[in-house]
C-alpha cells in the first residue's frame, strides 16, 4: 500500500514539530531542563506559546520527542518491510528491538539527559503509547479484514511490553524498586536493553501465531524468540 505524500499543510505541521523540539532539546542541553520554559522553546522555534500547546502538553513531552521522534512511524514502517513469510512475531520483535537501540551519539546524549529526571523519564515511558495506532494499521494489513480488533490488541500489547522493557531497564542499579538513585541522581540502565525488550516481547508470540492462523489457515513458520532476537526454525 502505498502512502501519499503529505500535503504543504501537513509539511507546514510536520516544520513546526521538529523545530519545537530541536528547540527543546537545545535548551535543555544548554540550560538544563529544569531551567527551560515553555516560552523559551516557542520563541526558539519562532511560534508562539499557543502554537507550542497545539503540539506539545508541557516541556517534557517535547524534549522526549527529540530523541523519540517518529520512531513508532519506523517500527510499523520496518514490519511493513518485513517479506511476508515472516513470522508476524520476529518481524515485530526485531523492528522493536532495531529502532530502539539503533541511536547515534546524539540520541544516547539526550537519553543520558532524560534518565536524569523523573519528569523526563516519565514522558519518555509514556511515548511508548504512540507505537500503538501506526502498528495496529500494520498488523491489520498482514492479518486482512478480520483482524482489525485483534490488530489493536496485539499492538496495544506490544506498546505494553516495550514500557514494561524500558522501566526494567531504567531500574536504579543494584536497587531495584527502591525510590532513590545514583550519584547525581542518574538512572543507571540496567543490563541489555536488547534482551529487556526480547524477554518482554516474547510472551506475545503465541497471540501473533495464533492470530497469523485464523488469517491463512496454516501456522506460521515455528520460531522462537530468545533474549538475543528472533530465530527461525528451519
Amino acid at each position: 500500500m502505498t502512502t501519499p505524500p503529505p500535503g504543504l499543510r501537513e509539511r507546514k505541521k510536520q516544520a513546526t514539530r521538529e523545530a519545537l523540539r530541536e528547540a527543546a532539546l537545545r535548551l535543555a542541553v544548554e540550560r538544563g531542563p529544569d531551567q527551560v520554559r515553555v516560552e523559551d522553546i516557542a520563541e526558539a522555534a519562532g511560534v508562539s506559546p499557543r502554537t507550542y500547546n497545539n503540539y506539545f502538553a508541557s516541556r517534557e513531552q517535547a524534549i522526549v520527542a527529540a530523541v523519540t521522534a517518529d520512531r513508532e512511524a519506523r517500527i510499523a514502517a520496518a514490519v511493513a518491510a518485513r517479506p511476508a513469510g515472516v513470522r508476524l512475531a520476529d518481524a515485530v520483535t526485531e523492528a522493536v528491538v532495531e529502532q530502539y537501540t539503533n541511536t547515534g551519539e546524539r540520541e544516547h546524549e539526550a537519553l543520558l539527559l532524560i534518565v536524569t529526571r523523573t519528569a523526563l523519564r516519565d514522558a519518555f515511558l509514556d511515548a511508548t503509547a504512540d507505537i500503538e495506532p501506526p502498528l495496529t494499521a500494520v498488523i491489520a494489513e498482514r492479518l486482512g479484514d478480520a483482524g482489525t480488533h485483534t490488530a489493536r490488541v496485539l499492538a496495544a500489547s506490544v506498546a505494553a511490553a516495550v514500557r514494561i522493557a524500558l522501566e526494567g531497564w531504567l531500574r536504579p542499579d543494584g536497587n531495584a524498586g527502591a525510590g532513590s538513585f545514583g550519584a547525581g541522581g542518574l538512572v543507571v540502565p540496567s543490563g541489555s536493553l536488547p534482551d529487556q525488550l526480547c524477554a518482554a516481547l516474547a510472551p506475545l508470540a503465541p497471540a501473533f501465531d495464533a492470530a497469523e492462523r485464523r488469517t491463512v489457515g496454516t501456522g506460521p513458520r515455528a520460531g522462537t524468540v530468545t533474549a538475543h532476537g528472533p530465530h527461525t526454525r528451519q
